[in-house]
């Protein structure tokens, strides 16, 4: 008889719980380091269902603005926590 761990299923619940990253491109629009936003011109985020848009974004730590300014190319990962979408991630393009 073929049995289905619970642990294997449990698993699968909580990935299926997890909001889903975006990788992405952007500019840099603003910053507010203050208030841990930066606002980002970027392309579409298909995984999180938006559009090309520029949009203001908290960033998770609020370090990741250390070093950036307005107008640097960056590459960010983006994703929807607790019903905000946050930067997790971003680096000054080369």
């Amino acid at each position: 008889m073929f049995r289905t761990p619970v642990l294997s299923s449990l698993t699968a619940l909580v990935l299926l719980a997890v909001p889903a990253a975006q990788a992405a491109e952007g500019v840099v629009r603003k910053l507010q380091p203050a208030q841990a936003k930066v606002t980002l011109a970027h392309g579409e985020l298909k995984e999180l269902g938006m559009p090309a848009m520029t949009m203001a974004y908290r960033a998770r730590p609020p370090s990741l603005l250390d070093g950036l300014a307005v107008g640097d190319r960056v590459e960010f990962t983006a994703e929807k926590v607790d019903g905000q979408y946050v930067v997790t991630a971003i680096r000054k393009k080369r």
